[in-house]
């Protein structure tokens, strides 16, 4: 029964006092908008015979929206008036042009379509959870609804990465040019690799002269180099628990994908190999570097839907995939927390296998809450015992950096802000020096 049966009922009890017998009047009175209502809700078009589809966008950036359009066809012989409440989960940040109190009319045959916008506010898998239907009468007393019926149509917006370090990509392709000796600015690029032979210019090295070559030719000439190229590249996302960690307004797991987006892209453009393999207690996701031009793509799909898990990661399971997978030597770079118990316990034994065979990096974003705590001017009680803490908790990271760096392992810890092309720049940096 809807408020209009309501206010039916209460408009007649009004004139009860009236009536000769008010008792009898209201049992009257009461049976007749039942009737109505009962009539009303018979004609009203039935829910579960209603078809019910989608359309629209299945993927969109984080920060972006989406639109995914609801279809409401009624194939019934009764004019649909319909109430509808597509309800998603609150993370996909839903918001329908058509309001769940406005009521919309659907001829026999006819389709209504019902567009949402859909405006994420985490990354991830966003569901559709519930639609519900509520068809009236034609005299809006009565109403049917079922739960469930129509049966909600399963759709799933994937919220990809935002990419925010995508900016740095050109000053980082800038630098990999002349690292190549491609791009000329106050130096030539050097390589590891020769390449060609060419003529003496101005500016050149000449140590680079090829004494032999420029005496068959008559004429100076100097080799040029260029980077190893179809070097590998293994970027490692530890998802456990430290990996929940908000970093500012994000956790460290989103930082750390990130900084592996900026990374993957540079190196494919330096025609290297690149995987990626995410674990904790178990393997998440692997992307494998075959068919370069749509690895970033593949590798953005694989990151989506990873979520940190709230167990200690299982470094045993991460070294001994990679010294499986990856025959090959490679610099492998593992994004994860500078934690004295995760690394101390778990990462430093089974650290001499890993940097034995491979170049490894472990790029960590620092706390920035440490920082503050560390250099704040004490205003309260407690205060200083809360820069002590800072204080400790940066002493650890200190003593864990110089354990990895006994092992050969090259540490990047910096603000969680700038992790994304410090790690393009310490990868620049190897390759240059030729040290993949």
């Amino acid at each position: 029964m809807t408020w209009r049966a309501g206010l039916l009922l209460g408009v007649g009890a009004l004139t009860l006092p009236f009536w000769p017998a008010p008792f009898v009047g209201m049992a009257v009175l009461t049976v007749v908008v039942l009737l109505l209502v009962a009539l009303d809700r018979a004609m009203a078009a039935p829910p579960h015979a209603l078809t019910v589809t989608r359309s629209g966008d299945r993927t969109v950036r984080l920060g972006g929206t989406a639109t995914v359009t609801l279809h409401l066809t009624n194939p019934t012989h009764h004019t649909l008036y319909a109430q509808v409440r597509d309800a998603w989960v609150p993370s996909a940040g839903a918001r329908s042009d058509v309001p769940p109190q406005r009521l919309l009319t659907v001829p026999p045959g006819g389709v209504a379509t019902l567009p949402v916008r859909l405006t994420p506010t985490r990354r991830g898998d966003r569901p559709a959870v519930a639609l519900t239907v509520r068809s009236l009468g034609p005299m809006r007393l009565g109403a049917r609804q079922r739960a469930g019926q129509p049966a909600t149509p399963p759709w799933t917006l994937r919220v990809l990465p935002r990419f925010d370090s995508r900016r740095h990509l050109p000053e980082k392709l800038a630098r990999l040019r002349v690292i190549d000796g491609v791009q000329v600015t106050r130096g030539r690029g050097h390589g590891t690799e020769f390449d060609t032979l060419r003529e003496y210019a101005v500016g050149d090295d000449v140590r680079s002269i090829d004494w032999r070559g420029s005496a068959r030719r008559a004429d100076i000439l100097v080799r040029t180099w260029r980077p190893e190229r179809d070097r590998r590249l293994v970027c490692v996302l530890d998802t456990g628990r430290t990996s929940a960690v908000r970093l500012g307004d994000e956790p460290r797991l989103d930082t750390a994908i990130d900084a592996a987006l900026l990374l993957t892209a540079l190196a494919a453009r330096a025609g290297d190999r690149v995987d990626l393999l995410a674990a904790d207690t178990e393997i998440r996701a692997r992307v494998t570097g075959s068919g370069r031009p749509a690895l970033l793509a593949r590798l953005v799909e694989a990151v989506a839907p990873l979520e940190p898990t709230l167990a200690e990661t299982d470094f045993e399971l991460i070294a001994g995939e990679v010294l499986r997978r990856e025959r090959q030597r490679s610099l492998v770079v593992l994004f994860t927390a500078l934690e004295a118990g995760a690394i101390g316990e778990g990462l430093l034994p089974v650290l001499p296998r890993l940097a034995t065979r491979h170049r490894v990096v472990l790029a960590a974003g620092s706390d920035p809450v440490l920082s503050r705590l560390a250099t704040a001017t004490p205003t309260g009680p407690d205060d200083p015992y809360a820069a002590a803490s800072a204080w400790r908790a940066l002493a650890e990271r200190d003593r864990v950096r110089a354990a990895l760096s006994r092992y050969g392992v090259t540490v990047v810890d910096v603000p969680a802000h700038r992790l994304a092309p410090a790690v393009a720049d310490t990868y620049l940096r190897l390759k240059s020096l030729g040290q993949l």
